[in-house]
């Protein structure tokens, strides 16, 4: 295969791939192109069975004329013979076997020029019943279509509906959460610094102090009296 024959395939696969892009996107044009197109075969098969329709009614009202032809010559012929007229009974009796020739051929073409006449009007009809069921098929595809796209865009909005709600809701609460503990951890940071958090740390700090003053008062204290109990017990024992 030459290189231009491939850039052609190439072409005619891009082409293919686009035209078929197009038709799924425009159904109805297609299912409508399918049924003008059909329409077009139909009326061109209308002319031809028309044709043979022609052939059959003239072959048929030729055998007719035939036919009653010879019956006129069948009475005429009695009537040359007992005239005595011989010639006019003679050119009778060839028109007779002319007739009845005729008329054999007649019928055998008239049989077969009718049964394709019958054949081609079944086949006319049964074309109409396939461009009835084309449009019946077109009206039920494209309800299908409209039928599924509605039900995905409808499942597509309540998927946004329900997912875009959730996040939404979620990060309200978040959001909302969040500020509550900035708040809480402001409200902290602040009461650490206040003045009046330093004067109650000043006041506890100053309470220790005083309490440990008295408590290191009150240890001195019992110490002397240790220290004194134990002096006037020494003395008792020297002066025994």
């Amino acid at each position: 295969m030459g290189f231009f024959d491939r850039i052609s395939n190439v072409w005619k696969g891009f082409l293919s791939l686009w035209v078929s892009d197009i038709e799924t996107r425009n159904p109805e044009a297609v299912y409508e192109s399918a049924i003008e197109e059909r329409i077009r075969k139909h009326r061109e098969l209308k002319k031809a069975v028309s044709g043979i329709v022609y052939l059959r009614n003239k072959l048929s009202a030729e055998l007719e004329q035939k036919e009653k032809e010879l019956k006129e010559v069948q009475i005429q012929i009695p009537v040359a013979v007992e005239e005595g007229d011989d010639d006019v009974a003679l050119v009778l009796i060839q028109k007779k076997d002319e007739l009845t020739a005729r008329i054999a051929t007649l019928q055998g073409e008239l049989e077969k020029v009718g049964a394709q006449a019958e054949d081609a009007k079944s086949g006319l009809l049964a074309f109409q019943g396939e461009i009835d069921k084309l449009r019946r098929e077109k009206e039920e595809m494209l309800a299908k279509k409209a039928n599924a796209e509605a039900r995905i865009t409808i499942q597509e909005t309540l998927d946004g509906l329900s997912t875009d709600a959730d996040i939404k809701a979620l990060e309200n609460v978040r959001s909302h959460i969040g500020k509550l503990q900035a708040e809480a951890d402001v409200n902290t940071e602040i009461a650490g610094e206040s003045l009046d958090s330093k004067l109650k740390n000043i006041k506890a700090k100053t309470a220790n102090h005083a309490a440990r003053a008295q408590l290191d008062e009150m240890k001195k204290q019992m110490a002397a009296r240790k220290s004194s109990q134990a002096q006037a017990a020494a003395g008792v024992k020297k002066t025994m």
